[in-house]
């Protein structure tokens, strides 16, 4: 079921490249990002309510409330790096670089949550940072 669910993120992720990049054109990108974030946090809080998992919230520990936040912040920032290179860049050669962060989760997930890197991971990251360089030159 997780692989649905992948799949189904990056058709909502190249969606969305495509629906910003012709929304962002003769708009701040910081605003368009601070609208976009609306937009999710009422999906995102509708979701938590109709699946009636809000009384959950008293049981996240300290720990989760801080590496959660944290996570907020970086994909904060990630939007809004994201929106003004989109803003400023052809969604074709945006999207390969940003997807980069294939590559940097592998990467800091071996480093930091021990997971295995194998030899496969190691072609699969060099062909992503090629086929990334390839696409935008």
């Amino acid at each position: 079921m997780w692989f649905l669910f992948a799949i189904l993120s990056a058709l909502f992720a190249a969606l969305t490249s495509i629906l910003a990049k012709i929304g962002i054109e003769g708009v701040n990108s910081n605003l368009a990002t601070a609208i976009r974030t609306v937009v999710v946090v009422i999906l995102s809080w509708g979701m938590v309510f109709l699946t009636n998992a809000q009384s959950g919230i008293t049981e996240i520990s300290k720990k989760s409330w801080f590496f959660l936040i944290l996570s907020g912040l970086a994909t904060g920032a990630s939007w809004l790096c994201y929106y003004r290179a989109l803003q400023m860049g052809e969604a074709s050669k945006v999207v390969p670089v940003d997807k980069l962060s294939v590559v940097i989760t592998l990467l800091l997930a071996f480093i930091f949550l021990h997971e295995q890197f194998t030899i496969k991971s190691l072609l699969g990251c060099m062909l992503i940072g090629a086929g990334t360089l390839f696409m935008v030159i």
